[in-house]
């Protein structure tokens, strides 16, 4: 368990503002379990969901900068919330799935040439003794604008992404699942991108 409470170079949990943050998050906790639901609800909607915040810069992806640009796609909210998971003491890494997403929008499917995702992150909290799925990638501000179903999290059961937006039309379809990481395997996405995606994003 102890590579899973452990800074590295892009879950920088010992960073001071990443540090500084968790706790600020976290203030009001009782016990463990509130305290990832509240970081969960921050990464959430605190950082605004960017599906074109792609980018080939390490540095991009160290939970540190997350928090200071305010935003990012969905590995970016899975690497900042596994980081103040381990701030705070609660064991995290990044779990990773192949997804195909029935709402993509027209402009996002224009470029990347399909509506299937590889490497969709999420973070994997320990809690109660067991590992729990928790997926902060859409914030609430974009579900209620699209008509998404929001992502919630009791702190006891998986929070994945639903298969039905609010109006029962296809959503998200779970197609491969790619297991987990302690760290993010940064280069290993960058060439699955690129030998899968036409556009070479």
């Amino acid at each position: 368990m102890k590579k899973y409470l452990s800074s590295t170079y892009f879950i920088d949990s010992d960073s001071e503002i990443v540090r500084q943050t968790a706790n600020k998050i976290v203030k009001e906790a009782i016990d463990q379990k509130e305290k990832a639901i509240k970081l969960f609800y921050w990464t959430r909607d605190e950082i605004k969901y960017d599906a074109y915040n792609l980018s080939s810069s390490r540095r991009r992806y160290k939970a540190s900068k997350i928090i200071q640009e305010e935003k990012g796609w969905c590995v970016q909210k899975a690497v900042l919330l596994a980081a103040l998971a381990r701030a705070v003491y609660i064991p995290a890494r990044l779990h990773f799935a192949d997804i195909r997403n029935h709402q993509t929008p027209d402009k996002l499917k224009e470029i990347i040439g399909t509506d299937v995702f590889l490497y969709h992150g999420y973070t994997d909290l320990y809690l109660h003794n067991k590992w729990v799925k928790v997926t902060p990638t859409f914030n609430k501000e974009l579900c209620d604008k699209f008509g998404y179903r929001t992502v919630e999290f009791d702190g006891i059961h998986d929070a994945t992404l639903p298969s039905i937006t609010l109006s029962g039309e296809k959503y998200v379809e779970y197609l491969n699942d790619r297991g987990t990481n302690h760290e993010l395997p940064l280069k290993e996405i960058h060439h699955a991108f690129f030998e899968y995606y036409p556009a070479k994003i």
